[in-house]
Order: C-alpha cells, then structure tokens, then sequence
C-alpha cells in the first residue's frame, strides 16, 4: 500500500504542472494518435492493427521471443514495464492492457482520466476475431482488423480436416494440461485432434498427474519449450524417468509457447504444426525425448 501511495503522490505531484492528460482523449477523427500498450498479448494486437507512429510504447515482455510471436517486430517501440508513473510520464490519449493486468495500476490511471481498454484473454478463435475487431474499433481501423479476420479463417479453412482420430495430451511445465475452453483446445479441434484431457473431464488448465498420463496412453504428447537455459523445478516432469520413456515411444511434438499464449493470426502456425504430426507417420512426426 505504501508503495501504491508514492507512487499516487508522485504522478499527482506531476499533475499540478501539467494538463490532465484525460482531457486530450482521443482525436476529433476517432483516431489515437499515442497508444501505449502494457500487457503482451494487446501488444501483439495492437502492432498488427496500429497505424504507423499511432503505438508509441508495448511492453517489455514483447521483446522476449519465447512469450512473444512478435519480438523482432517489436523492437521497433519504446518499452514499457507496465508502471502507472511511467505510462502516465508517455501521456498517451489510449492504454491498452488485459483483464490480468495489475488492478491497483490500472485503477490508477482511470483515477488519473485515462482511457484504459482491457482485453481478456483468448479462449477460442471467436474470441481472436473479436479481439482483433475491438483494436481495429479502438484504434480507428477497422478496415485492418478485418483483414486481419479473413487471413485467419482463411488459414484455419486451409489447415482444416476431419478428424484424425489420434489421441493427444498436452503436457507443460509442473505437469499442466489445458481442456475445454482453452485457446489450446481450439487448436487441437482445428487441427483434427483429440485431447485426452475432455475424456478425464478437465476444464481449463489443470495439473495432470505423471501416473495418469501414462495410463491415458496419448498417440502424441504436445509440448512447449522445455529448456530453460538454466535448471528449473518446472520442467522437473519432463526428466522424470517415467516420461521420457513414454515420450520416446509416442510421437512428441514441441509447439512453441509463443504460438498459443495470446491469440492471434499466428496461432495458426501452432495448427499447422499439430497438423502435420497428425498425418505424419509417428517416426517422420517424432520431435524429441
């Protein structure tokens, strides 16, 4: 609490030798002409929907090449590390974050008159065209957004097929699965997959203990990155002797973290991926240990 308060004292302290920013709000045509963006995945959003020069600043985790399908495209924007005092000091008419974002920070800066937009996290491809519309809405382009739209569908009617019938469980690090209402789950489906996690009746993302992995019996086991480039107790499940002998008799295929932890137009590459190991044959399809 006292840090929150320093930090209010500070950015009202600011206030009293400058305008209210709130009052500057969004341009007479519609349009932001300085958006600031603090979360990864409106990040993403916004850098593929954006005028040029309309995002001034997204996040550092934009950077990062494994949460981020966009880092190389981000490097062209100033950084920001999600603070109230240093989002309020780039006086932006926009600040897009997610519904996870830090509540006392966005509170703050509505206290503060900024417009800040939060975007859920996407748990299906409904939800990426919406998202994808609402920043075309928010940023004055809409005309963008929806071709944004139609790339995707028509990449999904492309990777699109029946159903393979091979069995899939997904398997992350500290032993996590994802089930029904995931963005993972909407991969699978238009992948032609089947996840193993609807037969044991998970929803969302639980753990999956290494014992009923084992007794489910997959076809695959998808995973994401598992080096770390340091020992790390998450990815403790995937040394354990018991799951590297299941591995190495199943296919197993690596999908990067980057592809599915936001949802966008690159999340079709995670399709693609999963859907060439389905019609693969499992020595051709294997990627690992």
């Amino acid at each position: 609490m006292r840090y929150l308060e320093a930090g209010a004292a500070m950015v009202a302290l600011a206030l009293s030798g400058l305008a209210l920013i709130g009052s500057a709000g969004v341009h007479a045509a519609g349009a932001p002409a300085r958006v600031v963006s603090i979360n990864v995945c409106t990040d993403q959003l916004a850098m593929l929907v954006a005028e040029t020069d309309q995002l001034h600043s997204v996040s550092y985790l934009s950077r990062e090449p494994q949460n981020s399908a966009m880092s190389e495209e981000a490097a062209a924007y100033p950084l920001n590390h999600g603070q109230a005092e240093e989002v309020f000091l780039m006086r932006p008419d926009l600040v897009l974050a997610g519904t996870y974002t830090r509540r006392a920070t966005v509170a703050l800066l509505k206290r503060l008159g900024f417009q800040v937009e939060q975007f859920p996290p996407a748990t299906s491809f409904d939800d990426v065209r919406a998202n994808l519309r609402r920043m075309g809405t928010l940023l004055a382009r809409p005309e963008r957004a929806e071709a944004l739209v139609a790339d995707l569908d028509a990449g999904l009617d492309q990777a699109r097929a029946t159903r393979s019938g091979r069995r899939v469980a997904l398997s992350f690090s500290n032993s996590y699965t994802s089930g029904v209402g995931t963005l993972s789950q909407a991969v699978l489906d238009a992948a032609g997959l089947d996840n193993i996690a609807g037969e044991l009746g998970i929803e969302g993302t639980e753990r999956l203990p290494l014992e009923t992995l084992i007794m489910a019996d997959p076809d695959l086991i998808v995973s994401g990155e598992r080096d770390y480039g340091a020992p790390a107790l998450a990815g403790e499940n995937f040394r354990h002797p018991a799951y590297r002998a299941l591995a190495r008799r199943k296919t197993f295929v690596a999908v990067a973290t980057k592809y599915w932890v936001c949802g966008g137009p690159f999340t079709l590459q995670a399709v693609r991926i999963l859907r060439e190991a389905a019609t693969a044959s499992p020595s051709l399809a294997r990627h690992g240990e």
